[in-house]
């Protein structure tokens, strides 16, 4: 979850985009709050925080971008599903 001013208790999601990975359905980023949204192909949504514009970009250059995920991301920001 993202708060921002005014925000309240309210969820604030991500744009996100369609990718093309066996497990990752879509990826959202904010540059701003540095919060990586990501969309599993279960349905599940996890928001990763204090996530670098450079990770993003590798994470979408990645040929195989669910290793990418599981090596450099999953273990190394904290998470939050959001659904």
């Amino acid at each position: 979850m993202i708060h921002g001013p005014g925000a309240g208790n309210e969820e604030r999601r991500l744009e996100r985009k369609r990718v093309n990975s066996g497990t990752i359905r879509s990826v959202g980023y904010d540059e701003r709050s540095r919060c990586l949204e990501i969309e599993f192909s279960s349905g599940a949504v996890v928001q990763y925080t204090q996530v670098s514009a450079e990770v993003h970009r590798r994470l979408l250059a990645a040929p195989a971008m669910a290793s990418y995920f599981h090596d450099n991301i999953e273990e190394s920001y904290t998470a939050r599903r959001v659904r």
